[in-house]
């Protein structure tokens, strides 16, 4: 078993998936609004994105995290950590599962995901990709001091914006 931190902040819960949140990741998957982050996807395809997810944790030591509101215990997130083969070094992702956009939780769970990379990990610096249509994941990055730095090729998703965040001197 994997063993995987669990982080709080105020409205929010990262933990490790659960077998429970993959009915609500394959909606995720299965929607349109998936469209910049892989999918949309059938059920068999999203159950091993999600197999991935769990996998990176096992394979890297860090990983995106399951977000759970902590007021009804329901499944709205996945933020994190990512470094999959093929990217061009370690980024801050996140993706909100349907009806949770607009209240916050993706700016609030990727702040405390940012502050374990720097302040658990010592990492230095870390990017966010964002396909160029993606105004809202645009804008979450900005908000979160992230300046563009240039274009990433893909080989499936295609030409990605990078945005790098700033390093944690900068934050103090």
């Amino acid at each position: 078993m994997i063993d995987i931190p669990i982080l709080e902040t105020e409205r929010l819960r990262l933990r490790g998936f659960a077998q429970d949140d993959f009915q609500v990741f394959a909606e995720f998957y299965a929607a349109e609004r998936s469209k910049f982050v892989g999918g949309p996807a059938t059920q068999e395809q999203s159950w091993r994105m999600l197999a991935g997810e769990i996998g990176h944790w096992e394979l890297r030591g860090y990983g995106r995290w399951a977000v759970e509101e902590k007021a009804t215990g329901a499944f709205c997130g996945v933020i994190g950590l990512w470094y999959p083969h093929g990217w061009p070094e370690p980024e801050l992702g996140w993706d909100l599962m349907n009806g949770f956009e607009g209240k916050g939780y993706a700016t609030e769970a990727a702040l405390a995901a940012r502050k374990y990379a720097y302040n658990t990990l010592g990492w230095k610096t870390v990017i966010s990709l964002v396909a160029p249509p993606n105004n809202g994941s645009r804008a979450l990055a900005k908000r979160m001091g992230a300046v563009y730095e240039g274009m990433f090729a893909h080989e499936r998703h295609g030409d990605l914006e990078v945005y790098r965040h700033p390093n944690p001197e900068a934050l103090q």
